[in-house]
């Protein structure tokens, strides 16, 4: 059986490098994988990045790249020279976008997963009729999940609510990537679409993205510890 700490990623959610060094610190042996993403990235830069990564950590740069092909496939190699292991793009860039990012990572020595970002956990349908998207969330994830497929990239990040449906239209070796988890008895945050571990395995993901329920809690270690019995 694979071991669960690879399907751990703990989000470090924080605005400096000493707040993020205290967090992987506590968290120690019981996860591998850490989420960088805007904040912390916006305050320290690509130093935090290569300080976890030459720690023996591995990386989720979850920045959402969204820009033209070219703009998109030169930040995928910077990201790549950087020694991250996953990194986000937009799906809804587009197929040229997606294309480039996939071309790019496949053609740096080490290559990291390029994982298509479908639909935000924070919005619903009402959101997307707003932003005028037709049908509705999982009609929308399905899409941009096949978009990415087509186009190379390694798996998506959506919700467990999809997953099942991804899984069944993408096949086994696509990675499901969901952020929204909470262990039951955790609050939702901003998240509307939310699942515990358990649930969002058994529905698909490969991996699952779990923040402040770890990284606020008493022992960061124990709670991680006992997300992975869930997953195990």
């Amino acid at each position: 059986m694979p071991d669960p700490r690879h399907r751990l990623i703990v989000a470090l959610d924080v605005s400096s490098a000493a707040a993020a060094r205290k967090i992987v610190a506590a968290v120690g042996d019981s996860a591998h994988t850490y989420k960088v993403g805007m904040q912390l990235y916006t305050a320290e830069g690509p130093a935090i990045v290569r300080e976890l990564v030459s720690s023996g950590r591995r990386v989720f740069l979850d920045l959402k790249y969204h820009d033209i092909p070219n703009t998109v496939g030169a930040a995928v190699r910077e990201a790549a020279q950087l020694g991250v292991s996953m990194l986000t793009v937009h799906a809804s860039g587009g197929g040229k976008m997606l294309r480039a990012a996939a071309e790019a990572a496949a053609n740096q020595p080490v290559s990291p997963w390029v994982l298509a970002v479908t639909v935000l956990t924070s919005l619903d349908d009402g959101d997307l009729n707003m932003l005028g998207v037709r049908g509705n969330v999982t009609d929308q994830v399905l899409r941009l999940g096949a978009l990415a497929l087509s186009t190379g990239c390694r798996g998506v990040v959506a919700s467990a609510h999809e997953a099942a449906a991804l899984r069944e239209d993408l096949g086994q070796e696509f990675a499901i990537v969901t952020p929204g988890v909470r262990p039951a008895g955790s609050g939702r945050g901003d998240q509307v679409r939310v699942v515990t571990p358990a649930e969002a395995i058994a529905a698909g993901a490969t991996h699952i993205v779990v923040g402040r329920p770890i990284t606020e809690a008493a022992d960061p270690a124990a709670e991680a510890r006992a997300i992975l019995g869930q997953i195990g």
